[in-house]
């Protein structure tokens, strides 16, 4: 595998009001942002895992469940989610970020 291999699309990119129906059915939100930004806002039921330190906790991802990953305006979840496609998960980025889950007026946990 080639070095920009990791940025060649192969998952789905879904609107927050997507990812919202989907993580209410069983998905896990993976939110890939670091811990202060976690802090400062999140969405409800959102596990923290920052995008530095994704390939050393992928045990800690389900792989029998569909994940969406969510940072703060889409482009670290799209790297995510290169990362966690290429690992053999069924993932979906979050369109926008939680800037656009805000946005949508979808709930967030301060």
């Amino acid at each position: 595998m080639g070095l920009f291999d990791i940025f060649k699309k192969k998952f789905e990119t879904i609107s927050p009001e997507a990812a919202k129906a989907r993580q209410e059915s069983g998905a896990v939100l993976v939110d890939v942002r670091e811990s202060h930004e976690y802090k400062n806002f999140h969405a409800p039921g959102a596990k923290l895992i920052s995008l530095g330190v994704l390939e050393r906790r992928l045990k800690e991802i389900p792989s029998e469940r569909e994940i969406l990953v969510v940072c703060q305006s889409g482009m670290r979840s799209s790297q995510a989610a290169g990362v966690l496609s290429k690992n053999g998960y069924q993932v979906k980025n979050v369109a926008g970020g939680m800037a656009a889950w805000q946005r949508a007026g979808l709930k967030v946990v301060r």
